[in-house]
């Protein structure tokens, strides 16, 4: 009888230590989200004569995969994953090699697998890998980094990113630059060899525009959003999709159209409005009530992120923690920021609301890892 008391006891204590919030947030996001994919979706696939379910059941299944998944995830001790840190790297660098002999393309990009009833795209994942590989590096450590470890780290993050870079998609590479960075810093990066990083990938970022390596499309993408009123074809070309997010956002006004409602996202005038520009869909039909409590849940998921990070037990528990943050964090900013044209279009979806697997898993394995590290924190 007393054992089984301990196992109760330990299980209550385990709950306690459990940032419930964090999850409970996660998990209603998620499922906001393939509330309005069902929403911005059933009209177009019932015009065009398909199942008009077909993308909540795809979703919704998605959404409770990656439930389970941070769930797991959440129970285990994320020392653990040290132990398999190298294996998630080198595999996540096999699968974007993958990707250029065996993957499917679309929309003038190579970046996922086929496997019939889903697509896993390599990159989502090898952005969680590469958060991993840094926190384990750089907790083995505690003495700082030198130039010779912050050498290996840029190495770490350099092969990923060339290899994502070709496929193309843009938008993964400035996170991982972005996570990588804030990693480093935190880890213990002096703060001149930091200067001196900064000034190195702004002066690459400029050679690689004299010689051509960033291609014309994309700078005109990162740049576009800066002349919306151009009248150059091209740049009206690519801001085309913004100008009708923009107005299908501000037709929804306060209270908006209403579920399943609003012309500009039920009728496809707003391009991928599943995925990429899912905002919209919350925007014309659940209007600025909408749009504003669904900034707030997302702020907050990201603010338990960051108080993890800054309570963590120890220096690998923080920089996991830290990672997610600016992950969900600067992917939330962004998406969001480009539906309203104040960000470019650069393709990273909206945590847990953009339609896809491999995102909705990435998300939630990631939630699961700082729910871990919560269950450890000192709070």
């Amino acid at each position: 009888m007393s054992r089984r008391t301990d196992v109760f006891a330990q299980r209550r204590r385990d709950i306690e230590r459990l940032d419930l919030p964090l999850m409970l947030a996660m998990i209603v996001l998620g499922l906001f989200g393939v509330l309005m994919v069902y929403s911005a979706t059933k009209q177009p696939l019932l015009n065009a004569g398909y199942n008009p379910h077909y993308y909540l059941q795809r979703q919704g299944q998605f959404v409770l995969l990656g439930i389970g998944v941070m769930y797991l995830l959440s129970r285990i001790d994320y020392h653990r994953l040290e132990i398999a840190s190298t294996f998630f790297y080198l595999s996540g660098v096999a699968g974007l090699l993958g990707v250029f002999a065996f993957g499917t393309s679309a929309l003038g990009a190579q970046r996922w697998f086929s496997l019939g009833f889903i697509q896993i795209q390599p990159s989502e994942f090898m952005v969680m890998f590469i958060i991993i590989a840094i926190a384990t590096y750089a907790q083995r450590r505690p003495q700082g980094l030198s130039m010779y470890d912050v050498s290996r780290m840029l190495v770490m993050v350099s092969i990923p990113l060339a290899l994502i870079y070709l496929q193309p998609d843009l938008g993964t590479c400035i996170i991982l630059v972005l996570i990588a960075g804030a990693m480093m810093v935190v880890a213990g990066v002096p703060p001149r060899l930091m200067s001196a990083l900064v000034f190195g990938g702004g002066l690459s970022i400029g050679l690689a525009v004299v010689f051509g390596l960033l291609h014309k499309y994309q700078l005109e993408r990162l740049t576009s959003f800066l002349n919306q009123n151009s009248t150059n074809s091209d740049i009206a070309r690519l801001v085309y999709e913004v100008k009708n997010a923009k107005s299908a956002i501000g037709a929804g006004g306060l209270h908006g159209a209403g579920l399943f409602q609003g012309l500009q996202t039920t009728l496809g005038y707003v391009p991928e409005n599943r995925t990429d520009f899912i905002f919209t869909a919350v925007g014309e039909q659940l209007g600025f009530i909408g749009t504003m409590l669904t900034v707030l849940l997302m702020a907050f998921i990201g603010y338990r992120l960051f108080v993890i990070s800054r309570h963590a037990k120890d220096s690998m528990g923080q920089l996991l923690a830290l990672g997610v943050f600016v992950f969900f964090a600067f992917s939330a900013f962004e998406n969001i920021g480009m539906t309203m044209g104040i960000m470019p279009v650069a393709g990273i979806p909206l945590p847990l609301m953009s339609y896809g697997g491999s995102a909705a898993l990435v998300f939630y394995a990631a939630g699961g890892i700082v729910l871990s590290v919560s269950r450890r924190a000192k709070i």
